[in-house]
């Protein structure tokens, strides 16, 4: 049983210490820190990824050691060897292990990553109940007390649009930003992702993972920033030639301070909206050339 007890035991306890480890092997794993999903995929990621690591330096070892062991220099008549009971058993258990290590992880893992929690106490004031239930799998996940900040984006070739709650009933009015979403700490904030042309990617590492924008099909997801700051991505999927500079950041403020921001932005939308009334009347008013509705 020396197999198994060398992957199952010491080889998965150097894993869970390399996971505690800040900084290891940095370089190759996701971006994190901005959001609770967004630490438990790295977490699992690293999970994962040590663990393979350990297996592929204990195989590889074995396999360097049996070549330099029987190599032709040293055995000149080759040993034959028909299986080894022990040795099967062992890698099949320590193959065993390694699987029901990594499933129980991601079970414990999984609810974190999934359902959104309740917003902070110094959350926004604009965080409302949000209608409906619970929905399983791509659906909206709604924090236990079913209160959020719902956001909509908007993905189209190539900007995003971020529309916020507030305006009429039809949606009309309601304040919104290109490429850069500013949110408020402390504070769930639930997505809702559509495209109006074809398959985007929404995409803040730092935030979480990943979520596809499909045209006629909305998508769902969260992130909960505790700290002021700017957090950066854009589309992960190719759309077309502007792909590239389809860029996307959101921006992390104090509650005050976004309470502030949407104040002043849903203010500039209806100011702008009375003008737009204003000079459609005169329009409308015309005769002529000077009639035109949609010029």
């Amino acid at each position: 049983m020396r197999p198994a007890s060398l992957l199952a035991a010491p080889g998965l306890a150097v894993a869970m210490l390399l996971v505690s480890a800040p900084g290891a092997f940095a370089f190759i794993t996701p971006e994190a820190g901005g959001s609770p999903n967004a630490n438990s995929i790295d977490t699992l990621y690293k999970l994962v990824l040590y663990i393979a690591a350990v297996v592929f330096v204990v195989v590889e070892g074995a396999l360097g050691y049996a070549c330099w062991k029987f190599s032709a220099k040293r055995n000149k008549v080759a040993t034959q060897t028909h299986g080894h009971t022990g040795l099967e058993i062992g890698w099949t258990l320590g193959a065993v292990a390694i699987v029901i290590i990594l499933a129980v992880a991601t079970l414990l893992k999984l609810g974190s990553i999934r359902n959104p929690p309740n917003s902070g106490a110094e959350a926004a004031a604009s965080t409302t109940s949000v209608s409906g239930a619970l929905y399983a799998e791509t659906e909206r996940k709604l924090p236990p007390n079913k209160k959020a900040l719902e956001i909509e984006v908007i993905g189209r070739q190539y900007i995003w649009q971020y529309v916020y709650p507030g305006g009429a009933k039809n949606g009309l009015g309601a304040p919104y930003s290109y490429e850069q979403m500013v949110v408020p700490t402390h504070t769930t904030v639930l997505l809702k992702a559509v495209s109006m042309d074809v398959v985007h990617s929404w995409w803040i590492p730092e935030l979480g993972g990943k979520i596809q924008v499909v045209p006629g099909y909305a998508n769902y997801t969260w992130f909960k920033i505790e700290k002021p700051g700017l957090y950066r991505g854009q589309c992960a999927n190719i759309c077309g030639q502007g792909h590239a500079r389809m860029i996307a950041s959101v921006r992390a403020v104090p509650p005050a301070q976004y309470e502030e921001w949407i104040a002043k932005r849903t203010q500039e939308i209806s100011e702008a909206n009375v003008e737009a009334a204003t000079q459609r009347s005169k329009l409308e008013a015309g005769s002529g050339t000077g009639r035109v509705l949609n010029p």
